[in-house]
């Protein structure tokens, strides 16, 4: 059913749909008209949802931290478990991961050739020269937000720091891509270029989601892409961009015995960060990093 001009905004603002988001809804329309595909009411974000995003992520940033403030050689990733569910909890926070599909803990934490979905375990010790990703998920108040960050345990190899630091710095490169009336594949374009153009390879079929009303939602968001091309970035949008890059090939397995973790297939190492975004009326905003 169509809104009417004087009726009251689908946003939720309270004001006339004229003066809110009818102008808004054109420039959408003419971009439909072009076929370019275009996000739905639903994936663009309200004040009041964008607030308690926020929050979300203001606490997600202070477990991530924490995290950094205590990680060491000699404590299992279990041990990390225990920080991150305990703070989250005292927090008035809900780790998300726990019991999401089934998942037993409340963060990932995956070590060198692990890519993703590493669960913790009281008998996986850390030790110097490892690498790790450790992924917060935090609910609060109903709203979501999603980080991870990579530590590097010790003395690290220096192929192993290098491959930490061009992922990140893949990262910062497409958050200068997030601005409205973008294209969603051109965070996937500047990620991919920077990280073939250091050797390494990034993951086309794991990628970054909308995110805040739930752990995941619409659109996805791919590592590789072609400049131009893709879903319109439009204010209101938020979701993460959290590219996988490995050492060495793309492919990878999945753990058949936990049906979670997700390996390099050649044993190589992998690392990845990740920040919750919004898309504003100028560009991008962080949400949590």
């Amino acid at each position: 059913m169509k809104i009417g001009r004087n009726d009251p905004c689908w946003c939720g603002s309270g004001k006339k749909y004229k003066s809110c988001h009818a102008a808004f809804d054109e420039k959408l329309d003419a971009y439909k008209a072009k076929r370019v595909p275009v996000p739905s009411h639903k994936l663009i974000k309200t004040q009041e949802q964008l607030e308690g995003i926020r929050k979300a992520g203001k606490l997600n940033t202070e477990i991530l931290d924490m995290v950094a403030a205590n990680i060491k050689a000699g404590m299992s990733t279990d041990d990390i478990n225990t920080l991150v569910h305990n703070y989250t909890i005292e927090h008035g926070g809900i780790p998300a991961p726990l019991n999401y599909q089934g998942f037993p803990k409340s963060v990932c934490t995956s070590v060198n050739d692990v890519i993703c979905h590493g669960i913790p375990d009281k008998n996986e010790i850390l030790k110097d020269g490892d690498i790790i990703n450790v992924d917060v998920t935090t609910i609060l108040d109903g709203y979501y937000a999603d980080a991870s960050r990579m530590f590097l345990i010790g003395e690290v190899s220096e192929e192993a720091r290098k491959l930490v630091e061009v992922t990140k710095e893949s990262v910062d490169l497409a958050l200068k891509e997030v601005k409205p009336w973008g294209r969603l594949g051109d965070i996937g374009a500047v990620i991919s270029e920077y990280v073939y153009k250091h050797g390494y390879t990034v993951l086309r079929d794991i990628g970054g989601h909308g995110v805040g009303n739930d752990f995941h939602e619409d659109p996805y968001v791919c590592h590789i892409g072609k400049k131009g091309t893709g879903m319109l970035l439009v204010p209101g949008m938020v979701f993460t961009i959290e590219p996988m890059v490995n050492e060495g090939e793309e492919d990878f397995f999945q753990d058949e015995e936990n049906g979670w973790t997700i390996y390099t297939e050649d044993g190589s190492l992998s690392a990845q960060w990740e920040y919750t975004v919004a898309v504003t009326e100028d560009g991008v905003e962080i949400i949590t990093h």
